[in-house]
């Protein structure tokens, strides 16, 4: 790793640099902003600098050749810790959490201080929350806690006083096209509805340019353009579709809140038609489509249907079933869409 693979958060990383040179580097921060924006990779980069057996003296710069280096990038060293919520709980465990805090306070293996990056933040429960709070009050010699979050509002005010917060911004959008364009993206016309659709967020962005979510989105769409859609039908074709991303909860959760993101998107163009505005830069095999679903409903009721999808996408993320929250979703979708007589 070096710090040219950290898109987009170069002050950010200017900062550090400055606050080790000075000495001032604290015990425990917390990185927040949306998902898949680099923060992970801004931790381990960090980590990896200050474990770094052949850095620079005053700088904070991983050589990238010594031993240290090779073991982070492995996820191997032995004062490196990472840690989160696993894939099926809702909470950060308490079990997770004392494991971690044992850990951390051991002594330095190396003798280079210890690092530990903790995802999901914002999942404390107040157990694990207490835990947690000996360790970030009485860090070890030389360590550093990052936690990782969305928003410094969802974090637990005990655990938000006793951090400093960084707050990592969405990407520009020339620079969101670069990035899909190194991984390989060429079709100008889906970077252009990625770069939109990603919201500044390059892992977002990349999760959603999977061929087969769009080649589902159009056939999905297809059946919502039916004068009677038939919901039933459609939830199934849904819960089908997301089985086939995997066996593990966690893989059909994300695969179908991919969806209702592209759903979110095309109803969001949908209302800005039926408030009168300019067709949106869409497929125009898609137009007439969207044209028709425009037409069938005003602008409250487009409203009540995307916050009815964005309640739908919180239900996936707190792990309620799935099977039900597609049927109810598609219900209410199957109700609004089909004119009355």
């Amino acid at each position: 790793m070096s710090w040219q693979q950290v898109k987009g958060h170069d002050a950010l990383a200017k900062a550090f640099h400055r606050v080790v040179q000075r000495g001032r580097l604290a015990h425990a921060y917390l990185f927040t902003g949306p998902s898949g924006i680099g923060k992970r990779q801004f931790a381990l980069e960090l980590a990896q600098a200050l474990l770094c057996e052949d850095s620079p003296e005053g700088r904070l710069e991983a050589c990238n050749h010594c031993a240290a280096c090779a073991l982070v990038r492995a996820n191997n060293h032995p004062d490196l810790f990472l840690a989160g919520r696993p894939e099926d709980a809702l909470e950060l465990p308490i079990d997770t959490v004392r494991d971690l805090c044992r850990s951390f306070s051991l002594k330095s293996a190396r003798g280079k201080g210890k690092v530990a990056v903790l995802d999901d933040a914002d999942d404390f429960n107040e157990e694990s929350a207490n835990c947690f709070l000996k360790t970030l009050e009485e860090p070890p010699p030389r360590s550093v806690l990052i936690l990782i979050g969305a928003s410094r509002e969802r974090q637990l005010p005990t655990i938000l006083s006793r951090c400093q917060v960084v707050q990592f911004a969405p990407l520009p959008a020339d620079l969101m096209l670069a990035i899909l364009k190194e991984k390989g993206i060429r079709d100008s016309a889906l970077l252009s509805q990625l770069v939109r659709l990603g919201g500044g967020s390059p892992g977002q962005a990349l999760a959603l340019a999977a061929p087969e979510l769009w080649a589902f989105r159009r056939d999905f769409l297809k059946g919502l353009g039916q004068p009677q859609p038939d919901s039933v039908a459609l939830s199934r074709k849904w819960m089908e579709f997301v089985e086939e991303a995997g066996k593990e909860s966690g893989l059909q959760r994300r695969r179908a809140s991919l969806v209702l993101r592209l759903l979110v998107a095309f109803f969001s163009d949908a209302l800005h038609l039926s408030l009168g505005g300019s067709p949106p830069s869409v497929e125009p095999s898609e137009l007439p489509t969207l044209r028709d679903l425009a037409g069938r409903l005003g602008p409250e009721q487009w409203l009540e249907l995307l916050e009815r999808c964005l309640e739908g996408d919180q239900q996936i993320d707190r792990r309620v079933q799935l099977v039900l929250v597609l049927e109810g979703l598609m219900d209410a979708l199957g109700q609004q869409l089909t004119p009355r007589r």
